[in-house]
C-alpha cells in the first residue's frame, strides 16, 4: 500500500506533466489510464497555452518538479547522441540556468551564517546570480582586499524537497522489488540509497569546501587541471566562498574553436583525469556535466562544484583495474573470471559461456573513434547480457558509470577522433605496474620496515620463548608416549576390560584438552 503522502506527490509530478503539455505520457501512465478520457474535463485541456516546443515544455517540467528531476535532466544532456537534438539543447540550460531565487533571500541565508551584514563580508556583491542550479546559486563578490570570489548558497528548504523526492524513489524501488523479478537483482534499494547519500552530501557546503581542497592538493601543479582555492574563513554549511575563475565553458565550441583550442588535448587529458583520479587518488568529480567544466585556453582544465565525488573501496579498484586492462587486451576470459571471482556474477557461472557473451558485446567497438561509439548502446548490451546471467548491480559503482558517461559525452563533442583505448590503456599498465608489480611489493615492505624495526629488540626473546615452548611440547609428547606404551602394555597384561576402557578414555580426554 503506498502511503498518501507518496501518492500524492505522484498526483502532483502527473499534474506538473500535464500542466507543461506532456499529456501524452501521463495519459499512457497505468495510474491515468482508466481515466484518461476524462481529460477533456479539465479545464487545462480547453484554455492551456499555445503548445510550446516539446525540448521546452520538458525542460520547464522539470525544473517545477525540483532538483532530482533537474539532475536527471542535466545527465541526460551530456548525451547528445541518445536524444533528439531540440531536447538536448534545451535541456543544456538546466546545467547553471535554471530559475534563481530572490537575491535579497540568499543574502539573508549569507548574513546569518556568516554572522555579519553584506558590507562587511564584501566591498562589492552582485545581486544578479552568475549562474544557479538545482541545489545552490553563485553570486560574485569581492573580498575587502580586492579579490574577486564566488559565493555559493543552497536555496531555502531545499533538504525537505530533496528527502521528500528521495522517500518517492525508495517506495518505488520497494514496489519494483516486490512485483519485478529484475529488481532485487539490480537492488534498486540500495541503488537509492546510493543517491540519497551523494545528494545530500551536496547540501553540505563545508564538505564540497573539504572535497575541493582535496582535489586541489591532489593536482596542484598540474598542467592539465585547476581547482579554485577555498576561502574557509567564509565558508559554512549553507555558504562557501571560492576563488573566482575565469574560462570558457566547456561545451561552448564555437568560442574554443575561435581561441584556438586544442581539442585533441582537451579530450585527452578529459580521460586522463579521470582515471588519475579514480585510480591514482581514489577520490574522484562525480558531476562532471559541461556547467561544472571550463577550458582555460589552449587546453587546460578548470573545474567547479565538488558537492558529489565519488571513491571506491582497494578490493573494487582492484578489480576495476585488471577488468579495463583486460577489456584493453580483449582478454574477456579473464574478465569472466574476475566477475566470478568478485561475486559480480554466481559463482555457477559458465566461464567459457560468459566470456563468449562478453566478447559478443564488446568485440565490434574496438578500433573505433569516439563518434563511432556509443556507450549508451554498449551500456544496455551489457545490461542485457548482465540480466542472462545473474549479474548483480553494484551500487557503489554506480557513481563511476554515470561519471564515465559524462566523459564519453565530454569527449564527443570536443574531439569525436579520439581513440579512448589507445588512452586510456598505458595509464592503466603503469598504475597496474606500480600499485601490484615487483617494485610496488618492495615498496610495500619498505613502508612496513618502521614497524617491524619497532620489534628487532624482542626478536630474541620471542625466539627464545618459542624454542622453551617446543621443548616442553617435546617433553610432553614423550610423556604421552610413554603412558600410550603402558596402557598397551595394560590391555595384554589386564582381563578387566572394563577397566582398560576407563583408562583408555581418561587418557584420550586428557589428550584432547592437550590439543585444543
Amino acid at each position: 500500500m503506498i502511503r498518501p503522502k507518496i501518492l500524492f506527490r505522484l498526483i502532483h509530478i502527473n499534474w506538473v506533466m500535464m500542466f507543461h503539455g506532456l499529456d501524452e505520457i501521463v495519459l499512457k501512465t497505468h495510474l491515468f489510464r482508466p481515466v484518461r478520457h476524462l481529460a477533456v474535463l479539465s479545464p487545462n485541456y480547453w484554455f492551456r497555452k499555445p503548445t510550446e516546443p516539446r525540448g521546452v515544455r520538458i525542460r520547464k517540467t522539470l525544473e517545477d518538479l525540483g532538483p532530482i528531476y533537474v539532475k536527471f535532466g542535466q545527465a541526460l544532456s551530456t548525451r547528445k547522441d541518445l536524444l533528439p537534438e531540440d531536447i538536448a539543447d534545451e535541456l543544456v540550460k538546466l546545467q547553471d540556468r535554471v530559475p534563481p531565487f530572490a537575491s535579497e533571500t540568499a543574502k539573508g541565508i549569507i548574513e546569518q551564517s556568516l554572522g555579519k551584514p553584506i558590507k562587511e563580508l564584501f566591498a562589492e556583491f552582485d545581486d544578479k546570480p552568475l549562474a544557479s542550479a538545482s541545489v545552490a546559486q553563485v553570486h560574485t563578490a569581492t573580498l575587502h582586499s580586492g579579490e574577486k570570489v564566488i559565493v555559493k548558497v543552497l536555496r531555502p528548504d531545499i533538504e525537505d524537497r530533496i528527502k521528500s523526492d528521495v522517500g518517492l524513489l525508495y517506495e518505488l524501488a520497494k514496489i519494483a522489488e516486490r512485483f519485478w523479478a529484475d529488481a532485487k537483482r539490480l537492488r534498486a534499494t540500495e541503488v537509492v540509497a546510493e543517491f540519497e547519500r551523494s545528494t545530500l552530501d551536496e547540501l553540505d557546503l563545508i564538505k564540497e569546501a573539504s572535497n575541493a581542497s582535496t582535489i586541489r592538493r591532489n593536482f596542484e601543479n598540474s598542467d592539465s587541471l585547476y581547482i579554485p582555492e577555498v576561502h574557509w574563513e567564509y565558508s559554512r554549511k549553507k555558504v562557501m566562498v571560492m576563488e573566482r575563475i575565469y574560462g570558457i565553458p566547456v561545451g561552448e565550441i564555437e568560442q574554443l574553436r575561435a581561441g584556438n583550442a586544442d581539442f585533441k588535448k582537451l579530450a585527452e587529458r578529459g580521460v586522463e583525469i579521470f582515471f588519475t583520479q579514480v585510480f591514482r587518488d581514489n577520490f574522484f568529480h562525480a558531476d562532471m556535466h559541461p556547467g561544472n567544466v571550463f577550458v582555460q585556453l589552449p587546453d587546460k582544465y578548470l573545474a567547479v562544484d565538488f558537492g558529489i565525488m565519488g571513491s571506491l573501496s582497494l578490493s573494487d579498484q582492484r578489480y576495476l583495474a585488471e577488468n579495463f586492462l583486460a577489456f584493453f587486451n580483449r582478454d574477456y576470459r579473464r574478465v569472466a573470471e574476475m566477475h566470478i571471482e568478485s561475486g559480480w556474477v554466481p559463482s555457477h557461472t559458465r566461464v567459457e559461456e560468459f566470456e563468449g557473451a562478453i566478447r559478443n558485446v564488446c568485440e565490434p567497438i574496438f578500433e573505433k573513434p569516439l563518434k563511432d561509439i556509443s556507450f549508451g548502446l554498449l551500456l544496455l548490451r551489457l545490461f542485457q547480457t548482465a540480466r542472462r546471467f545473474d549479474m548483480v548491480v553494484q551500487p557503489q559503482l554506480v557513481l563511476l558509470q554515470k561519471t564515465l558517461l559524462n566523459i564519453e559525452g565530454l569527449g564527443r563533442q570536443l574531439y569525436p577522433e579520439l581513440d579512448l583505448w589507445q588512452t586510456a590503456k598505458p595509464f592503466l599498465e603503469d598504475w597496474f605496474h606500480e600499485r601490484l608489480g615487483p617494485k610496488a611489493k618492495i615498496k610495500q615492505a619498505l613502508k612496513r620496515f618502521p614497524e617491524l624495526a619497532e620489534n628487532f629488540p624482542e626478536i630474541p626473546s620471542l625466539l627464545f620463548q618459542a624454542l622453551e615452548s617446543a621443548a616442553k611440547m617435546n617433553t610432553q609428547f614423550t610423556t604421552h608416549n610413554r603412558e600410550l606404551a603402558e596402557l598397551r602394555q595394560n590391555i595384554e597384561d589386564n582381563h578387566n576390560t572394563t577397566l582398560v576402557l576407563i583408562t583408555a578414555a581418561s587418557l584420550l580426554i586428557s589428550l584432547a584438552v592437550f590439543f585444543q
